[in-house]
């Protein structure tokens, strides 16, 4: 039986400032964190990255020919305000109203991020969403964004804040390169959380046009044996560290009496304390229906089993398979069922793992009015022949992950659009060039792109709206 999508949905590509740009240091842009930390600890830059600063036109022209409408673009704040604050750098200013001037003139609607993993390097080093300063940095930067950019209709303030605080503050994959430090976690995730409130507030009290919302990367945890209660607690501590926690701050404006019982748990195990403040909650509670659309970033799910360890994160950064290893004290370690495809770099294939976090959603946080994929794809070693790549497996893994979203919309689920990670190659934070996600090759010698097999698929699917079985 052939499945179709909604007459009305965004058939999308998405994108990220840092790992599309290139220009990091030129044209008035401040540093980030990034520049220094991938020159200190990998092996690559993100220069020139798909050299997206010049390229734009390029990969907007192949958006509109492959069917393409909806692009999924974030601004880089130190393009605007290079030191975070203060003055604004106008040709930072420029070149986004040229950019969404392009997005427009190709028919291909820009869902603007504000922030994508790239706070200015002086913030960072004060600190980054740990120093309440900063929150009041981003909503001020936020607020000029909505004022300056009235050709945006559809805003997003912040990209994964829980692979923020997991990459920052547990794994130690991203600046500053803190491990185990599950305190600065759940304090990352929820000042960051009260810094997207207030935008959201701004945006509404400003009375402008469009809508805003926020991205969430929502990796779906299961118990490796459901009879086991051990590994169901496993399951429920876990997903409360990547999960529940910023969905209860988004759409309920505070933490369940069982998300903090688990909280505490974690902490009284592993260490710290939290700063939770009145008026944190009072701006979570303001904005907690204000929200106009979820999006979800979905690549993976995890099965987790108890453990009683000490706690140990082995990042697959080379796509090395089987190299990667997550345990932490007190909450329980990563085991999947031996069954279960994974990529190169360990990430699990799982479609019904989204099917089923959108039903959380609908489920838990009823107040959430529409879901937008704003991430889903298959990071791959790519193979370059006569001039494209027979992705064969990347096709496979949209059509499985759209065939269970279309169930999702069957049973009662509002979802809205999908945006494949991503639009053309770009960068890969922690794991460099080898691994692409792309409709459009890229060779970033000589910058040229190439449509892949995935890109005719795709045009079809945008074409058709039927996913062929």
């Amino acid at each position: 039986m052939t499945k179709t999508l909604p007459k009305d949905f965004i058939f999308g590509g998405a994108t990220a400032a840092y790992q599309a740009e290139g220009v990091t240091k030129g044209e008035g842009k401040g540093p980030v964190a990034w520049d220094k930390y991938l020159e200190d600890n990998y092996w690559y830059t993100a220069e020139p990255a798909s050299d997206f600063y010049h390229k734009y036109p390029v990969d907007l022209k192949l958006a509109e020919e492959f069917g393409v409408n909806g692009i999924r673009i974030s601004i880089a704040w130190s393009r605007i305000f290079p030191a975070g604050f203060g003055d604004v750098n106008p040709k930072g200013v420029e070149f986004y109203h040229k950019l969404f001037a392009e997005c427009h003139k190709r028919h291909v609607e820009p869902f603007v991020t504000l922030h994508h993993f790239d706070t200015p390097a002086a913030l960072h080093a004060n600190g980054d969403f740990l120093n309440r300063e900063n929150m009041d940095h981003f909503v001020d930067y936020a607020k000029f964004c909505f004022k300056e950019f009235p050709e945006v209709n559809y805003w997003t303030t912040f990209n994964e804040i829980g692979p923020i605080g997991d990459g920052q503050y547990l794994v130690g994959k991203f600046p500053p390169g803190i491990k185990y430090d599950l305190a600065k976690v759940f304090q990352s995730h929820h000042n960051m959380m009260v810094s997207h409130a207030r935008a959201v507030k701004a945006f509404k009290d400003g009375g402008y046009s469009g809508e805003i919302g926020v991205v969430h990367a929502l990796p779906t945890k299961y118990p490796y044996d459901p009879s086991n209660p051990a590994d169901v607690r496993a399951a429920e501590l876990e997903d409360i560290i990547h999960n529940k926690f910023i969905l209860d701050a988004t759409y309920l404006g505070e933490y369940s009496d069982k998300t903090m019982e688990g909280v505490n748990h974690i902490l009284a195990v592993n260490g710290g304390e939290l700063d939770l403040r009145d008026d944190d909650f009072a701006a979570l509670k303001a904005a907690k229906d204000l929200n106009d659309f979820l999006g979800i970033n979905y690549y993976m799910s995890d099965w987790m089993q108890a453990f009683d360890g000490e706690t140990e994160i082995i990042h697959n950064g080379r796509g090395e398979k089987g190299s990667s290893k997550y345990q932490i004290k007190g909450v329980g370690r990563r085991e999947a069922p031996t069954h279960i495809p994974k990529t190169d770099w360990d990430w699990i294939i799982y479609p019904q793992g989204l099917y089923d976090q959108i039903m959380r959603v609908k489920r838990d946080y009823p107040n959430y009015k529409k879901i937008y994929i704003t991430e889903n794809g298959l990071g791959y070693k790519d193979e370059f022949i006569d001039h494209t790549v027979y992705d064969d497996a990347r096709i496979d893994y949209v059509k499985k992950h759209l065939e269970v979203l279309t169930d999702a919309i069957a049973d009662g689920a509002n979802v809205k659009g999908y945006f494949i990670w991503s639009l053309m190659d770009v960068f890969s934070w922690s794991n460099g060039y080898e691994k692409r996600y792309g409709l459009f090759y890229v060779d970033f010698d000589t910058q040229e792109r190439y449509p892949k097999k995935s890109a005719y698929w795709y045009k079809k699917l945008a074409q058709t709206q039927e996913i062929d079985e």
